[in-house]
Parts: C-alpha cells; structure tokens; sequence
C-alpha cells in the first residue's frame, strides 16, 4: 500500500461514497453544520484581524487632524436651514 501525501485539505480528509472531491463538494453543501474550519485555521485568522485592527488604529492616531465639521463662528444663520435676510 502506498503512502498517502500528508495534507492539510479537508477534502482529502472526508471519506464519502467514492470520496472524490465532487461527491465531498456535494455533501459539504448538504450538510454545514458538520463542516466547521480548523482550530489552526480560526486561531491564525483571528491573530490576523487582530493585528490589522491594530495597524489600523497606529495609522488613525498618527494620521493628520482635519476639521470636517468645524465649530459655527459668529452666529450664522446655517443652523435654521434657510437663507438669512
């Protein structure tokens, strides 16, 4: 018997029916509450948001200030709407 190559693919893992990967394709659609991603797999992904997560707010508090929204000066009439007369 033959060794099989070491994988890490789910796919080669499942064995159904005739095990090849259409039939694996088939039954993981029927059935997605039995299919749930590798500990490995989840544990890396949340590492990653966390560490985007965190180059994102390094960016936000080294970023320059901009006033979008600057405070009203001297009482204009902006704030009813309408043109003032």
């Amino acid at each position: 018997m033959t060794r099989r190559k070491k994988t890490r693919s789910l796919a080669d893992k499942v064995q159904i029916r005739t095990g090849r990967r259409k039939d694996y394709k088939k039954w993981r659609h029927e059935n997605p509450d039995q299919v749930t991603s590798s500990t490995r797999y989840t544990q890396k992904k949340r590492q990653q948001r966390k560490l985007q997560a965190a180059r994102k707010q390094a960016r936000q508090e080294a970023g320059q200030e901009i006033a979008i929204h600057p405070e009203h000066e001297g009482g204009q009439g902006s704030e009813q709407g309408g043109p003032s007369n």
